[in-house]
């Protein structure tokens, strides 16, 4: 029996989402462990794709396969998993279906906090940013993002061999108070691309970039042209489209 399942959880004190030789706390791992500790059965968990130690999800997508039936295994998952990690739904799906193969789009959020000091009860989950942002020039400069293109420039593996053409549908940036968010829509993304495309924006908002120069910066494949890569603590994934 095949099993999909979405997945939340807060990323703060584990190594990412695979699974490690000498990392133990990786989201992969204790879902397989606690599979193990419900079922008896050794099984892999297919994400949907890596996330990065400290980075979070509202939405992760993966699956597993079981050798029979099993009643009432979210709820069971549930009780064995630690409380930042939840089940949020989990059904039953064709065998040939695979987390991360059959996927055709993600959206990730990026949250910040403007104010002086971080807010108590979001400091774990917004990376604090305090300094003022101008956030029409950041949505003239996210229109130069959307669309194919080769995003070379906001990728962190230089040496990687495989394509870095990503399509992203959509860049919406949100401010409500002293949180503004930057919501990112594609058909995939490279790694840290979220991250540095956030830094970037950000360049643009306190003024080191204007919003054209987000479009050379695509145009050189450079990573050294564009921004920071924001640190792990306010990005999310949020969505996996099939």
């Amino acid at each position: 029996m095949n099993y999909k399942i979405t997945i939340e959880y807060e990323g703060t004190r584990y190594n990412g989402w695979q699974r490690q030789k000498n990392a133990p706390d990786t989201i992969q791992g204790i879902i397989e462990s606690a599979i193990y500790s419900v079922t008896g059965e050794r099984t892999d968990v297919n994400g949907s794709g890596r996330t990065d130690a400290g980075v979070h999800a509202l939405g992760q997508t993966a699956n597993f396969k079981l050798s029979r039936e099993c009643d009432f295994i979210m709820d069971r998952l549930n009780e064995a998993l630690p409380a930042d990690i939840r089940i949020t739904d989990c059904k039953a799906v064709d065998d040939r279906f695979h987390a991360r193969l059959n996927a055709k789009g993600k959206t990730y959020i990026y949250k910040i906090d403007t104010g002086k000091k971080p807010n108590v009860f979001t400091r774990r989950t917004v990376n604090h940013f305090p300094y003022y942002v101008n956030i029409e020039n950041m949505k003239k400069a996210a229109a130069y993002m959307v669309g194919e293109k080769d995003f070379k420039a906001f990728c962190s593996n230089r040496r990687t061999k495989k394509s870095t053409v990503r399509n992203i549908y959509s860049i919406d940036i949100e401010q409500n108070g002293s949180e503004i968010s930057f919501i990112f829509k594609g058909n995939g993304f490279l790694y840290n691309m979220a991250r540095i495309m956030t830094g970037t924006l950000l360049d643009v908002g306190t003024g080191k970039f204007t919003p054209e120069y987000v479009n050379e910066i695509i145009e050189s494949k450079d990573r050294s042209k564009a921004g920071i890569t924001m640190p792990p603590r306010g990005l999310a994934l949020v969505s996996v489209d099939y």
